[in-house]
Order: structure tokens, then C-alpha cells, then sequence
């Protein structure tokens, strides 16, 4: 039977992710739920949830798939495709993106979906320093960091972001100001592993530096990670700066029509994550 997930279903489904090396958010699920409570799927089995994925549908024309898993125990059973399935009939004939790993690219043309990109994962140490020019928001500030996202990414996920730029005890949004005038912003949130970054936007890759510094230092942790898309101009220079190094690359893929960014963004921006575009 495939259902809707509840809160405990997504606290379960996110164990599977840690248990394959993802290392998701601690405070994830609720954020990911109140993006599109329909989008989340699982498939159950004698009573336990055995295979999952997440279609969430951001906008009337785009949708994100994500979180597709299936429990070792059940696996080559069918029930992951399944699941699968019923995760595309949600999005309708909206635009799905995803980010893929290699092994499983080829699955993914076969339902329909093209290639447009990568995105690259960094990851590393950074020592953690506070700066006083970074801040939290001010009134209306994170609905101009939602904007800022459609405009880099040509996309837009307004409720989701919403959600994601509220501030929790483990996750956190932060400006860098240079008096009135916003440079840059940064998302992190606490993993069972270090801290993850993400949306990131910055002019330079010292900026970008500076706002991860920050941001771990408010968790008191050094290990950071950031997924960057190939159509950034300073991923290399920021990985210089930076001292992160990449460590796998995933391909962004489309079935439908890709989005366009309105502006190309004179600098860097990181992706807010990978299950949810």
C-alpha cells in the first residue's frame, strides 16, 4: 500500500538516508513535510514502511523529486519502483527535477528524464569565526532571499524556502551586510555530522567563506558541507579559498521543460538541498 507520509514515517525514512552516507539535517522533516504534505510517499508492507520518495510539487508548472530509498530488506522486489510511480502521478505534467547519482542516471532517462547539469558536492574543514557584519534577517529580508533563489536557479519553491529560512534550534539563516546593502546569505543546519550549507549566496568566494565561518561557529563545529551547480562562475576559486574540496558530483536532471534563470547571478550560489531542489 502506498500513503502519504506522517512525521514519524519522514523520521524513519530520513534514518534510512543517514544509514546510506546522506547525512541529512536533524531538523529536516518538518521543513520538508510543510513544503507539499502530499509529496511524501512510502510504501507499506505488513505494517512498516519499506520504500519512499518525495515529489514535491514547489509551483503549479515545477516539482523536485527526492528521498527515493527503499529498505535493504525489500529491495529488487519492485516495491521502490512502485513507489517511484506513484511519486511521478502526483507532479502531474509539471517540470520534475532531480539531482542523481551516477549508478542510477540510466534509470532515470528511462522516465524521461535529460541531463542539464551537475551539481558538486564540498565538503571539508573550516575554522569556525564570528563576524559582527553578519546578522540575522530583518522584516521581509528571507522573502527577498526566496526571490533571489528563483532568480539564480529559475525555479521557485516559496513555501518550502519559507519554511526553510525560519529559524530552529538546529538550523539557521544569516546576512552579510555591508551597511544597507545586502552581499550575501547563508542557510546551516546541524547534521548528525558536522553542519550543512545551504542556499548559499555570495559575490565572492572570501564572502562565501566568511558566511560558512560564521555559520558553523554558532554550532560550534568545523566540518561543512555545500552542494554548488556547474553553472556558477567561482566554484573553483571557492574551493581555493575555501580549502573544501569536492567529493562526488551528482547530475542534475529534468523531465519536462528545464527552468531558465531570469539573471545570471554575479556570483555564488549553492543549492538549498538535494532532496528538495
Amino acid at each position: 500500500m502506498i500513503r502519504v507520509m506522517t512525521l514519524a514515517d519522514m523520521e524513519t525514512v530520513l534514518g534510512w538516508a543517514q544509514d546510506e552516507g546522506w547525512n541529512p539535517g536533524l531538523e529536516d522533516a518538518a521543513a520538508y513535510l510543510a513544503a507539499d504534505p502530499s509529496g511524501f510517499l512510502v510504501n507499506e508492507q505488513a505494517g512498516r514502511p519499506v520504500a519512499a520518495v518525495s515529489v514535491v510539487n514547489h509551483t503549479d508548472n515545477f516539482a523536485f523529486l527526492g528521498l527515493y530509498l527503499c529498505h535493504p530488506e525489500y529491495r529488487g522486489r519492485g516495491f521502490g519502483y512502485e513507489t517511484w510511480l506513484a511519486g511521478l502521478e502526483h507532479a502531474g505534467d509539471r517540470t520534475i527535477g532531480l539531482d542523481g547519482v551516477p549508478a542510477q542516471q540510466a534509470n532515470y532517462r528511462k522516465s524521461g528524464f535529460d541531463m542539464s547539469g551537475k551539481t558538486f558536492r564540498y565538503e571539508g574543514r573550516i575554522p569556525p569565526i564570528r563576524c559582527d557584519a553578519i546578522t540575522p534577517p530583518r522584516d521581509k529580508e528571507s522573502n527577498l532571499l526566496v526571490h533571489r533563489y528563483e532568480e539564480a536557479f529559475g525555479y521557485s519553491m516559496p513555501t518550502f524556502l519559507t519554511h526553510w529560512f525560519s529559524d530552529t534550534k538546529n538550523r539557521r539563516t544569516f546576512i552579510l551586510r555591508d551597511g544597507s546593502l545586502l552581499r550575501g546569505a547563508v542557510t546551516i543546519r546541524r547534521c548528525a555530522e558536522g553542519c550543512k550549507a545551504g542556499p548559499l549566496f555570495a559575490t565572492t568566494a572570501e564572502e562565501a567563506k566568511l558566511l560558512l565561518a560564521h555559520g558553523a561557529s554558532v554550532f560550534g563545529v568545523d566540518q561543512i558541507t555545500i552542494d554548488i551547480p556547474d553553472t556558477q562562475s567561482l566554484p573553483s576559486e571557492f574551493e581555493r579559498i575555501s580549502g573544501l574540496a569536492c567529493s562526488f558530483t551528482t547530475a542534475r536532471m529534468y523531465r519536462g521543460t528545464p527552468p531558465s534563470p531570469e539573471t545570471s547571478f554575479a556570483g555564488l550560489v549553492s543549492t538549498a538541498t538535494l532532496e528538495l531542489g
